[in-house]
């Protein structure tokens, strides 16, 4: 059950007078309200019976020390023994004990759903909202990757695993029947040829799980039948063999994820939307390596609304050159700040302009298109605009411009085309670039959430567990930038005080 919350009235609590008021946690303590943690967690606890459990405020400060400091579950309930301004910041007396770092563990992986930290992400927000400290309206989104707390496998050291759980498993619960069962695994390293191995590998798997459902009562052997079970699972997917799926028994939702062309890494994707102005994290979502950026644009768009926002910008990388995404931001009325990428919009308009009253395109030399015919091309209806043959034969640049073997240009335009052309024109005026500066912000983002708390690499396994961690360092960030904002706005007003008291001293000699 709840307990009332201590208030601090014990007579070590002067001891708290030695903090100064410029202290990172003041700062935030005084910027943010955090009573409603205890509201947002009420119905998880029983009110009435059980032991006194500790408050839910007090847990979740505790929490945002150890992701402000990057500090493990004992770390932080060791130093917080110590440090005056950790007892102050968790709100208890010096003289009181802390929980035990299994509590903290519990409470964040029973107590604190995902759910409930976005939640926590939107109140602070809204809170900065309504109290001045975010007056931005601008959403910029990017993803940045983590690596996973364990190495990827190839499948035949999987299947090697698998197999040998299975062993395991039928020997604690059925020693008479383990007896039984060949235990001799291939040796995949001895095999030169990679494919092979892997299918020696499956082969021998796929035998192992047959011969222990045809020869044994598995009803009586619920860990062997699991095992079989997830070893099978694992094998149905096309992707396992391929080396597209899972690579790693330890940490299955971890996935192989590319930066560029010849630069991969296995673990996750950390997608979130942030005010570029205030950089303020307003909304996180984390998928497997593999995820495309801008699939949860939406997502995090509305939840950034949701935050009381008002946005009227957004800004994003080529990732996000997408037309539903344009078409959002477009019924929105929000203005897209977002590069053109080359291979979505494959028309090199700098060579090629568009007429819309004559429904013509015209290039770089003043040849102008003749005819238009309508077409299916690859799954999609296209348009064919066609130059005039003399005057491309003709045309200096016909070695160019012409494919082999053609003897005039055919510009194929698809639905979304004209569209992309007047963005294309929009990114070229001048502004864009001025405009678009303020996405590098993310940038700077992405490198404290991994150079100083822990973002670099996850700290479990698993997709929740890497959505609780992300979640948490995107509070902490948050709680740290509100701090230095609000010492700012506090050194703005005191300059401004000063820069008057002196004027009326001025104005006093003059008289």
């Amino acid at each position: 059950m709840l307990k009332d919350k201590n208030m601090q009235l014990s007579i070590y609590s002067i001891l708290y007078d030695r903090i100064p008021e410029n202290h990172i946690l003041k700062l935030i303590n005084n910027a943010v309200d955090f009573n409603f943690i205890n509201k947002l967690l009420e119905n998880s606890y029983c009110k009435f019976y059980g032991r006194p459990a500790k408050e839910p405020e007090m847990m979740a400060k505790l929490l945002i020390l150890q992701y402000l400091y990057n500090l493990s579950d004992v770390q932080v309930v060791e130093d917080t023994k110590v440090n005056l301004a950790y007892m102050w910041f968790i709100g208890i007396n010096p003289e009181d004990k802390l929980p035990d770092p299994s509590l903290l563990a519990k409470f964040r992986t029973q107590r604190l759903k995902e759910t409930t930290l976005d939640d926590i992400i939107q109140e602070i927000v809204k809170q900065c909202v309504n109290r001045g400290i975010i007056k931005g309206t601008g959403i910029s989104i990017d993803a940045t990757h983590t690596e996973a707390n364990t190495i990827k496998k190839v499948p035949e050291r999987i299947m090697k695993h698998l197999a040998k759980r299975i062993f395991i498993s039928i020997e604690e619960e059925n020693s008479v029947a383990a007896e039984q069962v060949a235990k001799e695994i291939p040796n995949y390293k001895e095999i030169q040829d990679h494919n092979l191995a892997k299918e020696t590998m499956k082969n021998y798997l796929e035998k192992v799980t047959e011969t222990m459902e045809e020869n044994f009562d598995l009803a009586t052997c619920p860990k062997t039948l699991q095992s079989i079970k997830n070893a099978k699972e694992i094998l149905d997917s096309p992707k396992f063999i391929q080396q597209k799926g899972i690579r790693s028994l330890v940490d299955k939702d971890a996935r192989v994820g590319y930066k560029s062309k010849t630069d991969s890494f296995f673990g996750y994707k950390v997608e979130y939307a942030m005010s570029p102005e205030e950089r303020m994290i307003t909304a996180v979502v984390v998928q497997g390596g593999a995820y495309v950026d801008g699939t949860e644009f939406k997502n995090l768009y509305t939840k950034t609304k949701e935050c009381g926002i008002s946005i009227k910008e957004a800004y994003g990388d080529k990732a996000y050159f997408r037309k539903p995404i344009l078409d959002l931001l477009k019924e929105e009325t929000v203005e897209a700040y977002i590069p053109v990428s080359e291979s979505v919009y494959k028309l090199d308009d700098s060579k090629f302009t568009y007429n819309k009253d004559s429904d013509q395109w015209i290039c770089d030399e003043g040849n102008k298109t003749i005819k238009k015919k309508k077409g299916n091309s690859k799954d999609r209806v296209s348009h064919y605009y066609y130059f005039e043959k003399e005057c491309c034969k003709n045309c200096p640049k016909s070695h160019e411009c012409l494919n082999k073997g053609k003897a005039r240009k055919i510009l194929e335009i698809t639905a979304n085309t004209f569209e992309f052309y007047e963005y294309s024109q929009f990114t070229k005026q001048e502004g864009f670039l001025d405009k678009y500066k303020k996405r590098a912000s993310h940038e700077w983002k992405n490198g404290e959430m991994k150079r100083f708390h822990g973002l670099d690499r996850a700290r479990g396994y698993g997709l929740r567990s890497m959505g609780i961690q992300a979640k948490l360092t995107a509070i902490a960030v948050n709680l740290k930038r509100i701090a230095k904002l609000v010492s700012s706005f506090s050194g703005m007003f005191i300059n401004f005080l000063m820069i008057r008291t002196n004027i009326a001293i001025v104005g006093s000699l003059r008289d």
